[in-house]
């Protein structure tokens, strides 16, 4: 059973931001009493602004200010909006960090954070507004559980449970809608009013604790349950607007992971619009309240068959219109058929005519076919190996007898050259100089002897001349004069 919801609401002011118009006063109008020239002081609006611009910074130079962040908004332009609320008393202020501020604070800007701000108040002169300029900011009392949060939203993102590509559409006609909430809670209620107006549904409630102590467990059985009812198509789970700490049990890994695998679409209808959750992400539709949830899922039974008359409608004009259409194309077809036996003879006329200028084409081709093989023919014979063969001893003869005699030229020339060379050899050979009387000593290595210091008495020696050769034995030894 769920306990009953602790449902609450807050406002999320933004100031006064009423604009008075009024006319300019002049700078120096005066009330003049009948009394005497008693003369009140009137100020213009934009003076007004800047007064209490200077009273407020003045009173506010560097304080700083504790509460939760909501209603953020990031600027094109890098600024951040966002009003701090009270937790404890019905109390916001609208606040401001500029760009550069913003950016350096950027991880603690979430809604629902505890923050302290440091800055000073001021007024907004053309909306005659209150808010807070914030220049440094710091986590209070959640940072650590909002940065939890923010690691298992990075974790459940890259493994890819808040991918578009997964979100499963909605039926247009669900047998059942499941719903998980609370049953004491004003969800439900609201649910059941939108489904009542829009004619009707079959609704399933798997009662649920939404906050507090146990209410994850509760959460999880109500969806185990759900998820095995056969008829139900598709499922809302969730609850009115609350506290950070009241929404917890929607950001739980389990339930969020659980919410992934469902069998059926999921529609999250968790808090107001300006909050978000894990189960707002991981759902397969998002709504702001539980009463759009139901609007998102359960058809409209009137608008169904206001639809289904206005297509009934539409599609018998279209049929009228399709048949006028076809019977005036009937009338013309029939206009220009005429005689049957007329349009055969025509078509018989024309066939004539075509066979007629077939033949020719066909005798027209014959007729050049030939041709062309005539003069394939002609070209062939004046190509036959016997005619190539003649052709070609005719030009062989002359060609042998200029071979032949550039042969001889060439013969001729290589024996001038090698004569030439033979004498040359010849007078370089050692024979030739052994012909004019010289004579080559050799010892028994059949080595030149060129020094006569190198043989001993008695040593064998052969010596050869021009024709042939002789031994001889050393048998004295001489220097000629002149040689050491």
């Amino acid at each position: 059973m769920g306990a009953p919801a602790l449902s609450g609401t807050w406002r999320n002011a933004a100031g006064p931001g009423a604009e008075a118009k009024a006319p300019r006063a002049q700078a120096e109008s005066c009330a003049i009493s009948r009394a005497g020239m008693n003369t009140e002081e009137v100020i213009g609006v934009a003076e007004l602004d800047r007064r209490l611009r200077r009273a407020v910074e003045r009173a506010t130079t560097e304080t700083w200010v504790e509460g939760e962040i909501g209603s953020l908004r990031i600027a094109a332009s890098g600024h951040a909006y966002f009003v701090l609320k009270d937790e404890n008393e019905d109390a916001v202020i609208d606040c401001v960090l500029y760009r550069m501020d913003a950016t350096r604070a950027r991880k603690h800007l979430v809604d629902g954070a505890r923050v302290q701000i440091a800055g000073r108040a001021t007024v907004w002169a053309p909306r005659g507004r209150l808010q807070w300029v914030g220049s440094r900011l710091r986590p209070a009392g959640r940072g650590a559980l909002l940065e939890a949060l923010e690691r298992l939203k990075e974790k459940l993102q890259s493994e890819g449970l808040f991918a578009p590509e997964r979100k499963r559409a909605l039926p247009a006609q669900p047998r059942a809608v499941g719903v998980v909430t609370s049953s004491a809670g004003a969800a439900f209620h609201d649910i059941r009013s939108v489904a009542f107006r829009r004619g009707g549904g079959h609704l399933i409630l798997a009662a649920a604790q939404v906050q507090g102590e146990g209410a994850v467990r509760s959460l999880l059985d109500a969806l185990d349950l759900l998820d095995r009812h056969p008829f139900v198509d598709v499922a809302i789970v969730g609850r009115g607007g609350g506290s950070f700490e009241d929404l917890m049990a929607f950001n739980d890994e389990r339930v969020v992971r659980r919410l992934a695998c469902m069998r059926m679409p999921v529609v999250s209808a968790v808090g107001h619009e300006i909050d978000t959750t894990l189960a707002d992400l991981v759902a397969d539709v998002r709504a702001a309240t539980p009463s759009q949830a139901a609007e998102l899922v359960i058809p409209d039974a009137l608008a169904q068959q206001a639809m289904l008359a206005k297509t009934t409608r539409q599609l018998a004009r279209a049929a009228q219109a399709l048949a006028a259409e076809h019977r005036a194309r009937l009338v013309r077809i029939e206009r220009r058929l005429a005689d049957p036996r007329f349009l055969i003879a025509e078509r018989q006329q024309r066939l004539d005519e075509l066979g007629h200028s077939l033949g020719n084409l066909l005798r027209s081709r014959v007729g050049r076919s030939r041709r062309e093989i005539d003069a394939l023919r002609a070209r062939l014979a004046a190509r036959h190996p016997r005619v190539l063969l003649s052709d070609s001893r005719g030009r062989l003869g002359p060609l042998r007898e200029g071979l032949l005699h550039q042969n001889k030229l060439l013969l001729r020339g290589l024996r001038a050259d090698l004569a030439r060379e033979a004498a040359r050899l010849h007078g370089l050979s050692p024979l030739s100089i052994l012909s004019r009387g010289y004579a080559i000593a050799t010892d028994q290595e059949l080595r030149a002897v060129r020094d006569a210091a190198e043989l001993q008495i008695g040593q064998p020696l052969r010596v050869r001349v021009h024709r042939g050769s002789f031994d001889a034995q050393v048998t004295a030894v001489r220097k000629h004069e002149g040689e050491e």
